[in-house]
């Protein structure tokens, strides 16, 4: 299981990796953005940021 841990580590440095992973987040704050009705959408926007920073190259 190690091997493919680190094989999605990987991945997520590269540039595909990137767009992917900020399209995954781009998305799921869309839908919590639309599930709460808009009103969460600043506390949801930085969340995102900050899912962001952690994973791939940015």
């Amino acid at each position: 299981m190690a091997g493919l841990f680190d094989k999605a580590q990987e991945f997520l440095k590269t540039d595909k990796g990137e767009q992917v992973s900020d399209q995954v987040l781009d998305k799921a704050a869309a839908a919590a953005d639309k599930a709460t009705g808009g009103k969460h959408t600043d506390a949801i926007a930085s969340g995102r940021d900050t899912a962001d920073k952690h994973l791939g190259t940015e």
